[in-house]
């Protein structure tokens, strides 16, 4: 099976026959420790009815792994050599769709016809759900995990690889130095655990940075409790860009266009901070709550 040919000296041959190295700028390093390959694989933990997107074909490896259990699996790769190279150990597994493109639409989005494609296998049998399962390139792992979020249908979990520094902004607490607007974002519509931490030596070629394997699934009775999901992204944003700054401060500025200081007063008067307080302190129920309150205000 493909998988068990991840190894440095299978993938060095194959480079080395098609002339070409991996790509710094799209974020390819592979995972070669196959006992963490299985650990992602069980994580995600594929079944018969799972429509299954991955984000990074490489060589196929994950993929294979994932469409012996999966009822279909949509795999993106952006680079046209590793398309061709998968598409070999590929061959064999009618039940999965290579497309070669940037997952990416722009900056935010993903790409329309992935998740057309994603939809359209969802719709040939009843019963099937919608799930993530990835190593992640790096620079793309944000955009695709936050933004899965807000589609429709929501993946019922995403399991991927992504640099250890941001599986722990994912998941920090208030009051620490990596809780940030994408802590609450996260955290505010998902339940998250990292499943593995992986040192750079399981991949090839070794980054400078570890992994880990982040298990993340959307939560209803969480995102039942925003009302308003894209105010809510925005004002969690803007809160955070001003991080440093006092939380009045910070409101002011980030509001400037929508609010004066004395709406702003208003609105904060009923919570009772202390005037030193920050916006990274603040616990994700009162963030929660501050936000509904200003999105009332706003909303007269």
């Amino acid at each position: 099976m493909p998988s068990a040919r991840q190894t440095v000296s299978y993938l060095t041959r194959r480079f080395q026959e098609a002339g070409i190295r991996p790509e710094v700028r799209h974020g390819q390093n592979f995972l070669i420790d196959l006992n963490l390959l299985d650990v992602l694989l069980e994580t995600a933990a594929p079944t018969a009815d799972d429509v299954i997107l991955e984000v990074g074909t490489g060589m196929g490896s994950l993929t294979a792994l994932l469409a012996e259990h999966a009822a279909h699996v949509v795999t993106v790769e952006i680079d046209a050599r590793l398309h061709q190279m998968a598409a070999e150990e590929l061959e064999n597994f009618g039940n999965v769709t290579m497309l070669l493109q940037d997952a990416l639409r722009n900056k935010n989005n993903l790409a329309d016809n992935i998740l057309d494609e994603v939809r359209k296998h969802l719709a040939a049998a009843p019963g099937r759900q919608f799930k993530l399962a990835a190593n992640l390139p790096y620079n793309v792992a944000t955009p695709i995990l936050s933004n899965l979020l807000t589609v429709d249908p929501t993946p019922v979990s995403l399991t991927a690889t992504i640099q250890k520094e941001l599986a722990d902004r994912m998941i920090a607490p208030a009051g620490v130095k990596d809780y940030s607007a994408l802590s609450v974002w996260m955290q505010s519509l998902c339940d998250l655990h990292i499943a593995r931490i992986l040192p750079p030596q399981v991949f090839w070629p070794r980054p400078k940075v570890h992994s880990a394997i982040i298990h993340i699934v959307p939560n209803a009775e969480k995102r039942a409790k925003i009302p308003d999901l894209a105010f809510f992204h925005q004002f969690v944003r803007g809160l955070f860009l001003h991080r440093r700054k006092f939380l009045r401060s910070g409101l002011i500025a980030a509001l400037q266009e929508h609010l004066d200081k004395p709406a702003v007063d208003e609105v904060l008067a009923p919570f009772g901070f202390p005037v030193d307080v920050r916006a990274e302190q603040l616990p994700l129920e009162q963030i929660q709550q501050l936000c509904e309150a200003f999105r009332l205000r706003m909303a007269v």
